[in-house]
């Protein structure tokens, strides 16, 4: 069987070592990219990528430019690295369509954690039959979200988020429970991340989104 694809990228080639060198002792092929004009090449020439990695502040073209060139065309999966830690830039990341977020410094084995739990459900972990709830159906093998028969574009934080609201529907789901099995690691209580991917699948789901209740001060329900 072939290997994963991770394409990372970052200007700092120490930063670029680092992360490698962990992705590669779980079995990864990594392909490095310096700079982002560098990273659509390889992204662009290779279909297999399963995965990118992307610092934000890199010359010539930055992370946010790459992570809104890349999302223009496809939904791989992307951690994006940066040195800030401000609120503006993480929620401006899940605007654009970034699955996780990582300030550096970071631990590199919390990093391939992560990476191997976005893996496990983009490629890992997909099943075979539909889910259908309130006129949204979920069809697993295709990987497709449809309203009324009309096809919805999630991003696969999205999707997930969705299947996990469907398959417990009728269950008020706290917060800290939906990032845990959702993200399938710890967030330290962070609602942020949460919050802002409900209202975004809520405006994708338009009068469906409706289905999804907020339970104050605890988190969330999926009703019919």
């Amino acid at each position: 069987m072939d290997k994963i694809k991770i394409l990372v990228v970052d200007d700092e080639a120490r930063m670029r070592k680092l992360v490698k060198d962990f992705l590669v002792k779980k079995d990864y092929e990594v392909i490095e990219a310096e700079n982002g004009a560098q990273a659509m090449d390889y992204f662009y020439n290779d279909k297999e990528i399963a995965l990118v990695i992307l610092d934000v502040m890199m010359p010539q073209m930055d992370g946010w430019q790459v992570c809104k060139e890349i999302r223009a065309s496809s939904k791989v999966p992307i951690i994006m690295l940066t040195a800030r830690g401000e609120e503006r830039d993480e929620l401006l990341g899940f605007q654009l369509g970034v699955d996780e977020y990582i300030s550096k410094p970071f631990s590199p084995k919390i990093l391939v954690a992560r990476v191997e739990a976005i893996l496990r459900r983009t490629i890992g972990d997909e099943k075979q039959e539909k889910m259908e709830a309130g006129g949204i159906v979920i069809d697993h093998a295709a990987h497709i979200v449809s309203v009324d028969g009309e096809p919805v574009e999630l991003s696969y934080k999205e999707y997930e988020l969705l299947t996990y609201f469907m398959e417990n529907q009728g269950i008020a789901l706290s917060r800290e429970k939906i990032l845990n099995h959702v993200w399938n690691y710890d967030y330290f209580g962070d609602a942020r991340t949460i919050d802002t991917h409900v209202k975004k699948l809520r405006s994708k789901l338009k009068e469906k989104g409706e289905l999804i209740r907020t339970i104050w001060g605890l988190g969330y329900k999926f009703e019919v």
